[in-house]
Formats: C-alpha cells, structure tokens, sequence
C-alpha cells in the first residue's frame, strides 16, 4: 500500500483556514492526502484539531517589516519544511507566499502560490509596498502554479515581471459554500421601510469605511427613518489605514451607524438584512460579497477588480465609483427605494451567479487538476 502524499496548507491566521478553506480541505483529505496546516496560533488552531488536521503553529508577526524577524521568519519555514519534506505546498497571503515559497523552493518541494488581493501591497508607494513587491519579483519564480481570483491582480504581476504567465492561472474565488450560504427569510423581508443596509469588512479605510459612514449619514438625512446602516467587522489596530473605537462610538453617538461587533456566524447576520454594501478600493474576489450574494441578497459595491466580477450593475446589485459618496449614496437610495419584490429578485439573480460561477465544487476542481498535473 502506497504511503499517503503530504500536503501542507500555510497562511497567516488559522482563522483563515476555518473560515475559507475547510471545504479544500475535507475535499482533499477524503483523497488521500495527509494535511499539515502551518499558522500562527490562534482562538481557531485547536477548532482545526477537533476536526483531524494536525497543526503546526508558526510565530509570525503580520504586520510586522523588521528585516532581522523576516529572516527569522524564513528560517522556521525552511526548517520545517526541511524536517516533513511534504509533497506539495498550498500558500496563501503575503509572508506565507513570500518566505513559505523562498524555503520550499530551496528545497525543492512543489508549491502552490494563492494571490486573493493585493492588500496596500499595489495601492501605495511607501517603502515597505515597494519591499514586499521586491521580495514577491523574488518568491514567484519558485511556485509550479500561481492562482489570482481576478483577471486585473493576474494581468499585473504578469506585467510587472513578478511572475511567468504561464504559471498563471485565474480561480472562480475561493469557493462557497452554497448550502452553508443560502436563501433565508428575514422578519423584515415584506416590510417597506426600513430598509436595511449592512457594511461587512475589516474595520480600515481600504474597506471604503469612511465613505459608508459619509453615505449613511446623507441618505439617513433624506430618507428620514426609511433606512438603517449597521456595521459587521473587526477592528484592525497597528493597521495604517485602521479606524479606531473612538472613530466607531463617535458614528453611533451621532445616530448614523450601529456596529454590531464580529460573529462566526455571519450567514445569521446576513440573513437580517436587505442589501450588503462595500465600498472598497480594491479586493482580490471580494468573499463578502460572494457570501452575500449566495444568499440572495442585493449588493452596492464599487466598480474595481474584485467587487464588479461579483455585481451586474442593475442586475444583482448597484455599482458606484470608488472613494466617491455621492455615487455611493445615489446607489444605496435607488436600492432603497427598489420594492422588497425588486430588490428580492435582484438577490435571486446574484444566487445564480453564483452557483454558476463562483461555487466551492468549482474552485475545488481547479486545486485537484493543478496538484495532479503538478504530482
């Protein structure tokens, strides 16, 4: 009997893992393969365990640039991928895919490298962007495969010779779980008013933050008690672009905002609201929206790579120009003057969309093709 391939799953939170990529990896421990998960540890390490998969806990600082720990890091990579010799590497996120493929690639083990967005790696020029941009150039030439989750991201490493286009491949997202996100009805589903807006993201301006708060304060102006705009997300401290609790409190002291803290149930979340809004700058395959969208609710978001590959503008949802409130508020009042029958047939054309494009099957499919061709 052959031995089982190893395969190792590295990214910068096991959050992440539990969160994203449960469903890859069910998938391909039911083929076989034994999974090593390599994260930092975390609240979600041990939930990782519970379910079977062993976990190998990394130190590493996210938001960390000091060139003394960044070595380090690449060390640990190296001498834990040295000591399993796995069979193949699943990276994803900026150090994983940096120094977890530097390592590996000195070691010759075959990798997998995921860019799910750009972060402010590409939206700015400060010294640590250029760095990462300089050490990616370095990292991609190791990878067998390396998968983007928009055409633009992938068109732009290929442009800027930070990897050979034909280790490209374009991926539907990360895939969704169709039936853990589905249609649901909400006490508020055949109410007129209010109509219920819900920004989902990461507390940082990128996330298009600031511009929601200014657009909910305009259409609670003009649309009185007809509308409600509430917050889901984390904050993000030692982020340069974080907004801070003082910022949150001082919104819901002046009645524009409610924040509704984080949930590892946000389907639950979702499923109270009417339209899902976020105005980011930029994303890889926005999740959020792919969450939302396969469950049937109606989408505002702006028109840039990773949040209009989800959006039809008029279809599924509204498109809005990026870092402008009045094109955001102009969309979230024609989405709140839509009928509950209109704005839930728009939900339903953004279910399917999904289930043709963007389901966990189809993601899934393109992880074993590679990994086949690869082994």
């Amino acid at each position: 009997m052959s031995k089982p391939r190893t395969l190792v799953l590295s990214v910068n939170t096991s959050w992440n893992v539990y969160n994203f990529r449960l469903g890859l990896l069910h998938a391909l421990k039911k083929d076989g393969y034994d999974i090593i998960i390599v994260a930092p540890e975390d609240a979600y390490t041990q939930k990782l365990r519970k379910l079977g998969f062993s976990c190998y806990t990394i130190e590493m600082n996210n938001k960390g640039t000091d060139p003394k720990e960044e070595l380090k890091l690449l060390y640990r990579y190296y001498q834990f991928y040295k000591k399993i010799s796995p069979d193949v590497i699943l990276q994803y996120t900026i150090k994983p895919n940096i120094y977890g493929s530097i390592a590996a690639g000195l070691l010759r083990i075959p990798v997998i490298s995921n860019i799910s967005g750009f972060g402010t790696v590409f939206l700015d020029e400060s010294i640590s962007s250029r760095v990462a941009r300089f050490l990616y150039r370095i990292a991609l030439r190791f990878p067998q495969r390396v998968f983007f989750q928009n055409s633009v991201d992938m068109e732009t490493f290929i442009q800027k010779g930070l990897v050979q286009k034909e280790l490209a491949v374009l991926l539907p997202g990360s895939g969704i779980d169709t039936e853990k996100f589905k249609p649901c009805k909400s006490d508020s589903e055949e109410k007129e008013v209010p109509v219920k807006f819900l920004f989902i993201a990461r507390l940082v301006k990128d996330k298009g933050i600031l511009e929601y708060v200014q657009a909910a304060k305009e259409i609670k102006s003009l649309l009185k008690n007809s509308v409600q705009c509430d917050i889901l997300g984390a904050f993000y401290p030692g982020n340069p672009t974080a907004v801070t609790e003082e910022d949150v409190c001082s919104w819901e002291r002046e009645n524009i905002i409610s924040y509704l803290g984080t949930t590892d149930n946000v389907q639950s979340v979702i499923c109270e609201y009417d339209s899902i809004v976020l105005p980011s700058y930029r994303e890889g395959l926005s999740r959020v929206l792919l969450e939302a969208a396969s469950m049937a609710k109606p989408i505002v978001t702006t028109d840039v790579p990773g949040c209009r590959e989800v959006v039809e503008d008029g279809v599924n949802g509204f498109l809005c120009k990026v870092k402008d409130i009045d094109s955001l508020s102009d969309a979230m009042v024609r989405m709140a003057t839509l009928s509950p029958e209109e704005r839930r047939k728009m939900g339903e054309m953004g279910r399917e969309k999904v289930l043709r494009t963007f389901s966990e099957e189809k993601v899934i499919a393109y992880y074993k093709k590679a990994l086949s061709e690869i082994l």
